[in-house]
């Protein structure tokens, strides 16, 4: 049984070793250099928009938690064990703009829902919109999407818990975990829905993902679900119709016998 992809592209590597360097630049900037390289380039929302600088939303996949080699390393591995088939399949130029796409793009909503929120009094508090957030999560996640569209029916083995799965399942159950595990969880909820996000739009729009749901078939999908309970329920009433019959027919025998 073989364990991981069959080949690591160069564009995987490179998008690696990136990741590897600039975490190596934030653990050791402040000391050698003075430089916070961390602060620089984490999203805030409050720095995104008021202080206008905008390549947060871009910068921030590139960081990861200095307190936490874990978070990386969970990045990394994700994005080498499914990406590398994604862009085998791809290309490399085409995985690259999908990837930076889906990072970029899970960086404005993080900027920006927090603000709007504030902005329409939708909080009592303003304080998410000084909020850090950092990590390739948010383009891994649409790596993840890209990988359960193209290949829906294939089986992947987890790790936590060690379950097989079909891939098609895999964001759902990454959403589940998280929402399990968020009262002690530091997971940019956020960030990673606005990932599948863009990348679903991204995928759906290109039109080069035939396992891409639009919402039409989203839409065609629910009514057929709700038309099956309809039915399964006008069943069940008619079942339990002849059952009465049956019931009050057996209790008139049961009289007239008496």
């Amino acid at each position: 049984m073989s364990f991981g992809p069959s080949k690591t592209p160069d564009i995987i590597k490179n998008l690696m070793i990136a990741n590897g360097l600039v975490y190596i630049a934030q653990l050791a900037g402040p000391r050698m250099l003075g430089l916070d390289v961390t602060g620089l380039g984490v999203v805030q929302p409050y720095a995104v928009w008021s202080e206008f600088e905008l390549w947060r939303m871009f910068t921030y996949m590139w960081l990861h938690s200095p307190n936490s080699i874990m978070h990386i390393a969970v990045n990394m591995f994700s994005l080498w064990m499914f990406g590398s088939p994604v862009a085998l399949l791809w290309g490399d130029e085409r995985f690259l703009r999908y990837y930076l796409l889906c990072g970029v793009g899970a960086g404005f909503l993080i900027a920006t829902l927090p603000s709007l929120v504030a902005i329409l009094g939708f909080t009592s508090t303003g304080l998410a919109v000084f909020g850090k957030t950092l990590g390739a999560s948010g383009a891994v996640m649409g790596v993840l999407l890209a990988y359960s569209f193209t290949w829906p029916d294939r089986t992947i083995m987890l790790i936590f818990p060690p379950i097989p799965i079909k891939s098609i399942y895999l964001i759902p159950l990454i959403f589940v975990m998280e929402w399990m595990s968020s009262g002690s969880s530091n997971v940019s909820h956020t960030g990673h829905l606005a990932g599948v996000l863009v990348g679903w739009i991204y995928l759906v729009n290109e039109g080069r993902t035939p396992g891409a749901p639009t919402p039409q078939t989203l839409l065609l999908k629910w009514r057929r679900y709700l038309m099956r309970h309809k039915i399964r329920a006008v069943h069940r009433e008619d079942r339990d119709e002849r059952q009465r019959r049956n019931n009050n027919k057996d209790d008139d025998d049961q009289r007239r016998f008496h």
